[in-house]
């Protein structure tokens, strides 16, 4: 090239990234938003999960984005971060979806289904196989965008005063239990109780519930549960695979740049790995840890499992004949399902089973 024609177009180059960079500048806005959860300082890791994410966005954005997280109760109490992100009294919240099923039963798809998936199966069935459109179908209705982030794994089944032996023992049994999984025990005679992480314990200690579930060794020890009841029932029936969700309000969503959405969609899926990894470290050595205080580990009898199965199918059998948003999700989960353990029994569960039945022998 020769010297002449080399100049002129070095001079179109800077001439072009001169006109870019405002245009850059122009699309990354200032912007200071407010998330409140659904959870306590205390519990770091389900607090920590917004907080993870709300730094990362300032991170990327060189603190052009930036979100203050609130912990339940400092804006509005833990049950109504839906209302908050719908009516923008905060432009986002982290919550469980699954804690406003009154207002819709199909909001426990947005959570986890009693029977439903496990944490992988949850993961694909939201990025691969049409559930978070869905999930954003319904959502939208409330003009919230839902965004997962993470998963607590399998949850445990609960802390109950007395053992539970046989169906008929959850017959007048008051139980703290989250969301949609209420009304499955209540066929059997359960009377569920909808309240809060902050408000667990003192309602345990005093009786005023006989037993309550919350999430899994780490955070339950922490909530200080083995202090007032001393049964600790597995599995988690209910949430094979809990996850909860970032919500945004729907205005402010469509509002972003494009650039601010992908920024969030990133930060989020990051910052759940990152809760859901901790759990997977933590959770461990926390159950060893309320062993040694006096936890008494205890499987639900197959009489119980079998009998809160056949509750829930009752249950999702009727609202798939009166809700038709709840039978959209319900046949699109049940039909990814099916697939998904027909392939984890071949390998995924082999391979584990085996590797747990070895661990003793190393």
């Amino acid at each position: 090239m020769k010297r002449r024609e080399f100049l002129k177009a070095a001079g179109l180059g800077a001439a072009a990234s001169a006109v870019a960079a405002p245009a850059i500048a122009q699309s990354m806005p200032e912007l200071k938003w407010r998330l409140t959860a659904s959870w306590p300082k205390s519990l770091d890791t389900l607090y920590g999960c917004p907080e993870f994410m709300a730094k990362r966005i300032a991170e990327i954005t060189d603190n052009k984005f930036q979100i203050q997280v609130f912990a339940a109760g400092e804006i509005v109490p833990g049950l109504q971060v839906l209302d908050a992100v719908q009516n923008n009294t905060v432009e986002m919240g982290h919550t469980a979806g699954y804690y406003y099923f009154g207002k819709d039963p199909a909001f426990t798809f947005t959570t986890a289904l009693p029977f439903g998936l496990n944490t992988r199966q949850q993961d694909a069935w939201n990025y691969h196989a049409g559930g978070m459109e869905l999930l954003n179908e319904l959502f939208g209705k409330y003009n919230c965008y839902g965004i997962p982030t993470g998963n607590t794994t399998c949850q445990m089944g609960g802390w109950f005063r007395k053992e539970v032996k046989e169906p008929a023992d959850l017959n007048g049994l008051k139980m703290r239990i989250g969301g949609f999984a209420g009304r499955i025990i209540a066929k059997l005679g359960a009377v569920p109780q909808q309240l809060a992480a902050g408000d667990i314990y003192p309602s345990l200690e005093k009786g005023t519930i006989d037993a309550a579930e919350w999430v899994g060794p780490y955070d339950d020890e922490k909530l200080g549960f083995v202090k007032v009841a001393k049964y600790y029932y597995y599995p988690g029936w209910w949430e094979g695979g809990a996850q909860p969700h970032l919500l945004v309000n729907l205005d402010k969503w469509n509002q972003l740049p494009k650039n601010y959405q992908a920024v969030v969609l990133a930060a989020a899926r990051d910052a759940g790995t990152w809760m859901t990894s901790k759990y997977d470290t933590l959770n461990p050595q926390a159950l060893k840890r309320l062993v040694s205080q006096g936890a008494q580990l205890r499987p639900y009898p197959q009489s119980v499992m079998e009998a809160c199965y056949k509750s829930a199918n009752e249950i999702y059998a009727e609202l798939a004949q009166s809700n038709p948003m709840f039978k959209k999700l319900y046949d699109s989960l049940t039909a990814f399902r099916g697939d998904s353990y027909q392939w984890q029994q071949v390998a995924e569960l082999t391979f584990d089973s085996f590797m747990m039945r070895m661990r003793t022998r190393t």
